[in-house]
């Protein structure tokens, strides 16, 4: 695992890696401590309830002892049978903000997606901060979240041009569902 140093914070280094199952209860504390309680109320978890992230696409960033200092996840969703990615939550620990984890996981998700062929990726999120990887509210006019949204934060990014184009509908959840769904609903 390589550390990265160049153009961060002194202090905090870091590796990019794929989230272990074993890192799932940091991760989770890791998004109270950024985001506060309400990141499990928004109408992107309704997305990813019962879901696996997309084969491949789930990362955390590890501080130098190991610890979870950030991750970013992406979710399989479909809308008028159009397949995407949703990406969500990035979440950096409030102990290492300005350190630069945040668009380095930004960059590498966004990379991983495009080299295992994905068409696009969708997010909520704030213009200003996502606009410098590319993403924009050119393609979602005609997209819809599950339950409440602003749709100025609705955004997206094609991968493959033309991915999105025509794309209409609501979001729905595609791809693996998790052990524990799949148990309930046998059940």
């Amino acid at each position: 695992m390589e550390f990265q140093r160049d153009n961060f914070a002194p202090g905090v280094p870091f590796a990019i890696a794929a989230e272990m199952a074993g890192e799932i209860p940091a991760r989770d504390a890791l998004l109270d401590r950024a985001m506060g309680p309400r990141w499990k109320k928004k109408s992107s978890e309704k997305l990813r309830r019962g879901r696996l992230p997309s084969q491949g696409l789930a990362f955390v960033a590890r501080d130098a002892a190991g610890g979870v200092v950030g991750t970013v996840r992406l979710w399989d969703v479909v809308a008028d049978e159009r397949r995407a990615l949703l990406l969500g939550p990035l979440a950096v620990d409030p102990a290492a903000k300005s350190a630069g984890i945040g668009s380095a996981l930004m960059r590498h998700a966004v990379g991983e997606a495009k080299r295992l062929g994905h068409g696009a990726i969708l997010l909520v999120g704030d213009a200003a901060y996502y606009e410098r990887f590319g993403f924009s509210a050119d393609k979602t006019g005609e997209l819809a979240m599950p339950g409440p949204f602003e749709r100025h934060r609705f955004l997206a990014l094609e991968l493959v041009e033309g991915a999105l184009d025509g794309a209409r509908g609501t979001l729905a959840p595609a791809g693996r569902k998790s052990v524990r769904e799949r148990v309930r609903k046998a059940a």
